[in-house]
């Protein structure tokens, strides 16, 4: 006898563990276009699948991606966190786009998320690859000093 086939549905907890699963690989490719996949079969992202697709990003060099998945997230009412936030900026400081980096280092408050000390590195970071050792040295003085 046979058993009967069972239909699993792929729902945004299983898309967000393998997106995460390809992003932590090193197969960002193939975790971005798992992303694309869950949009298009209209399974709803969570900050935990979008944070996956900003850091598969990061690991691409996708600056522009990685900013544009933070910028669209809260139009879906998905607030991203720090770890977005901070993996959007790492691509940025990868792809030598210090500014990028520094305007969504700025945006960081008004969506009420604040920087941590791997925010301040990574912009910090962006900043001294493109020569702009002011805006390093300024973003350094005022790193909390309780997070460093």
């Amino acid at each position: 006898a046979e058993m009967p086939s069972r239909k699993v549905c792929m729902g945004v907890i299983s898309y967000s563990a393998v997106v995460s699963a390809c992003e932590k690989a090193g197969q960002w490719q193939h975790a971005l276009s798992l992303f694309v996949e869950m949009l298009q079969r209209r399974v709803c992202p969570d900050v935990i699948s979008y944070g996956a697709a900003v850091s598969a990003c990061e690991k691409g060099g996708r600056w522009q991606q990685a900013s544009s998945l933070v910028s669209e997230m809260p139009l879906r009412r998905i607030c991203p966190n720090v770890i977005c936030w901070n993996a959007a900026i790492s691509a940025c400081e990868k792809g030598g786009k210090w500014q990028q980096g520094l305007h969504l280092f700025a945006k960081m408050p008004t969506r009420k998320v604040f920087p941590n000390v791997i925010t301040y590195t990574s912009t910090v970071s962006a900043c001294g690859k493109g020569g702009q050792w002011q805006h390093a040295l300024a973003l350094f003085a005022e790193m909390p000093l309780n997070n460093a």
